[in-house]
């Protein structure tokens, strides 16, 4: 945390998993990350809220608790993230909000919840919530290699319904923030890793640049000592600069699912970077 504190004093960090409140000292990395002077701190939670975190810091040590919830009834929650989570995570919600946190929504979208998304708007009111970010589902990993289709949502069907949903959860005063994932080809295709600083720093001392590559060992630096230090060729950083008509370069050589081609091979639109992200806040 003190490399990153100090590449610059506005540094956001987050803490996720799996689930970070699993690890019984959470909570001291949360107040050396607020000693460090981190522009904002966030824990990304399930909702179940282990080892008594809400008692062992305090809302002005954690900017937000950030929950994952991933549909808008129990039935399509708890059909993706496991039975009983949908109540798990609507009573860490209202802990949190009742014990002076703020409180974030993450629904990642997918075929199975697309559906659902225009009822969010309601349950995040109620919750107190006033920030939401929406992302898309990404197959990689057992489902990649079964080349499982049946989650991912196509470009229809997330043109018909996201724009209009985040303008309408957009108008009850919440932030909304999400991902654009399609653009026509026309349209400037940007890469975070060269225009933005994101870094996913693991327990093994990896540290990726872009989420897409950290199923690979093609992480761009790593620590080792106590020191952060470059890795060799080839790593992600060799692949940000690569222009191709699809877009994301990573997407296209991990999720090339995601695409769809004319007769004459050439794409029909291009993979946006699932780092760059759109904001409406009304």
């Amino acid at each position: 945390m003190d490399v990153f504190a100090r590449k610059s004093n506005k540094a956001n960090i987050i803490f996720l998993g799996g689930e970070p409140t699993l690890y019984k000292d959470l909570w001291l990395a949360i107040k050396k990350a607020k000693e460090l002077g981190y522009n904002s701190i966030t824990i990304d939670t399930n909702g179940y809220l282990f080892n008594n975190i809400l008692l062992k810091v305090n809302p002005e040590e954690l900017d937000y608790f950030s929950f994952s919830l991933d549909g808008a009834t129990r039935q399509t929650n708890d059909m993706l993230r496991g039975k009983g989570s949908y109540d798990q995570c609507i009573a860490g919600i209202r802990e949190a909000v009742s014990r002076g946190f703020s409180a974030s929504l993450i629904y990642t979208v997918s075929r199975t919840n697309i559906h659902e998304l225009n009822m969010m708007g309601p349950l995040l009111k109620d919750l107190g919530i006033d920030r939401f970010f929406i992302q898309v589902l990404g197959i990689r990993g057992k489902s990649a290699k079964s080349r499982d289709k049946g989650l991912r949502v196509p470009i229809s069907d997330w043109l018909s319904v996201i724009p209009d949903a985040v303008e309408k959860i957009a108008g009850l005063g919440i932030t909304v923030t999400y991902p654009k994932v399609f653009l026509r080809p026309e349209e400037l295709f940007e890469c975070a890793g060269l225009v933005a600083e994101n870094y996913f720093i693991f327990p093994n001392g990896r540290v990726y640049k872009c989420p897409l590559c950290e199923d690979y060992p093609l992480h761009s630096m790593i620590f080792k000592d106590n020191m952060l230090v470059k890795t060799g060729k080839i790593n992600e950083n060799d692949f940000f600069g690569l222009k191709i008509p699809e877009g994301c370069v990573m997407n296209r050589v991990i999720q090339p699912e995601n695409l769809k081609y004319t007769t004459d091979g050439v794409p029909e639109y291009k993979i946006a970077c699932c780092l760059l992200k759109e904001e409406i806040s009304i």
